[in-house]
């Protein structure tokens, strides 16, 4: 096994479909992979879409948690099912491209040489969102920067790639989903911030 890729999802019936067969074709000429999807106590039809993926698609893991325990739970809960030693995580509403992460792979791959203790941070340049949201969150990444010196332009992309182990000794608490880069540095890591679409 190549890669895992891990998609916290929370009432996504509408778009965890075409986002895991976009995952499939960007993945499957080049990567053996899994793809875990944890069901974070979604209230619509978002386990029924999954489980009826999962007749023809065998590279599909679902894991459903019974009430919603957050972002940071269901990330962490999909790494520790995962079976490679690389993970790869995205949100499951659609805001970030599948065709991304090869590229995120190909970073690790020359960013690690020297600390294998890398984790690839996708950096939305040009976000689409609203003006007020990317206000907001360019001022609370400055805050978060001076604060904690991850120097990380963007730690609310769920677009990323680390190893699995490096993870897994992370201090787990809620949200920490948002500090991920500055933990990976407090623990002896590197972290690289590479430019990915957003949708």
């Amino acid at each position: 096994m190549d890669l895992s890729v891990v998609i916290p999802v929370c009432n996504e019936e509408e778009s965890i479909g075409s986002l895991i067969n976009e995952i499939t074709q960007a993945l499957s000429d080049h990567y053996q992979h899994e793809i875990i999807v944890v069901d974070d106590g979604s209230k619509d039809n978002t386990l029924d879409v999954l489980l009826k993926i999962k007749q023809d698609l065998s590279t599909l893991r679902i894991v459903k948690h019974l009430k919603n325990s957050g972002q940071s739970t269901a990330v962490r809960t999909g790494i520790q099912y995962a079976s490679s030693a690389w993970i790869a995580t995205l949100d499951g509403d659609g805001q970030n491209d599948p065709a991304d992460i090869p590229k995120l792979l190909k970073a690790y791959q020359e960013s690690s040489a020297d600390n294998p203790k890398t984790m690839i941070v996708g950096h939305r340049a040009k976000r689409q969102d609203s003006l007020v949201k990317r206000l907001s969150s360019k001022i609370a990444n400055g805050i978060r920067a001076s604060l904690l010196g991850d120097a990380t332009p963007d730690t609310g992309c769920g677009l990323k790639v680390f190893r699995r182990q490096d993870f897994l000794d992370l201090p787990s608490f809620d949200h920490m989903h948002r500090f991920l880069p500055a933990l990976m540095l407090r623990n002896g890591g590197q972290v690289v911030s590479v430019e990915v679409s957003h949708r």
